[in-house]
C-alpha cells in the first residue's frame, strides 16, 4: 500500500480579496493580513516536513508557498510552479465586484450569491453557469478545470514515494473543486485565506481527510 499526503493551502489575503473583487487569473499582492495568513499556515504545518512543494504559477500563491517553506524543516526553498493549480479563470467577470457579478450570473436562476450557487449546483455546475454567462466564453467550465488539474495531480504522484508529504499552495475555487471531486464536504462554506485542505492518496485513490482548516 502506497500513501501520499498532499496539503493544499489557499493563498493569503490579497488586496482584491480585501476589496471583494473576483480574482481568478488576475493577481494582486498579499496584504499585511495575507502575509500573516501565510506565516500562520507555516506555523501550523511546521511539524510536517515537506518532501516536495508545488504552487500555482500565480504570484499570490507562490509567495504564500515561500512563506510556508521558510518555517518548515524541509531544505526546499522554492515551490515548483504549475499552471494545473491556478485559480479558476472567471473570464469576463475577472476583477468585478463579487456581489454584483454573482447576482448577474445566478440571479436569473434565483441564486443571488456564490454560496447559493455552490449549494445547489456544486463547484462543477457553478463553473459551467459562469462560463455560460460569460459573453466572451473565456471562463473555465467544469471539464476544462478537470483537464487542467488532473495532469498536475498525476505529476505530483509520479514523482512522490510512499509516505511523502507534499505542499501545494493554490486558490479558493480550485481547492473547492478538488474537495468536491473527492469528498462530501460542504464546499458552500466560505474557504478561508491560509486554510489547509488535506488530501490522502492511497494506491492512487484520492480522498479528502479535512477541508478548510485554520486550527
Amino acid at each position: 500500500m502506497t500513501t501520499i499526503n498532499i496539503y493544499f493551502v489557499r493563498h493569503g489575503q490579497t488586496f482584491l480579496n480585501f476589496y471583494n473583487r473576483i480574482q481568478g487569473l488576475i493577481d494582486a499582492p498579499l496584504t499585511k493580513k495575507g502575509i500573516a495568513d501565510a506565516d500562520n499556515a507555516g506555523e501550523r504545518l511546521k511539524d510536517i516536513t515537506f518532501d516536495a512543494a508545488y504552487s500555482s504559477d500565480l504570484p499570490r500563491a507562490a509567495n504564500t508557498g515561500r512563506h510556508i517553506l521558510a518555517k518548515n524543516p524541509t531544505s526546499i526553498k522554492e515551490p515548483i510552479l504549475d499552471q494545473a493549480f491556478r485559480e479558476e479563470n472567471f473570464g469576463y467577470f475577472e476583477g468585478n465586484d463579487s456581489g454584483a457579478a454573482w447576482h448577474f450570473i445566478g440571479g436569473p436562476s434565483g441564486l443571488d450569491d456564490f454560496g447559493a450557487m455552490l449549494k445547489k449546483l456544486g463547484m462543477g455546475g457553478t463553473a459551467d453557469l459562469i462560463r455560460a454567462a460569460d459573453p466572451y466564453k473565456e471562463a473555465e467550465g467544469d471539464e476544462m478545470i478537470r483537464q487542467r488539474f488532473q495532469p498536475g495531480l498525476k505529476r505530483i504522484l509520479d514523482h512522490a514515494k510512499d509516505g511523502d508529504n507534499v505542499l501545494v499552495t493554490a486558490h479558493g475555487s480550485i481547492i473547492r473543486w478538488i474537495t468536491e471531486q473527492y469528498s462530501d464536504f460542504d464546499i458552500s462554506v466560505p474557504i478561508r485565506n491560509g486554510s489547509v485542505t488535506k488530501m490522502v492518496v492511497t494506491d492512487n485513490q484520492p480522498t479528502i481527510e479535512y477541508y478548510n482548516r485554520i486550527d
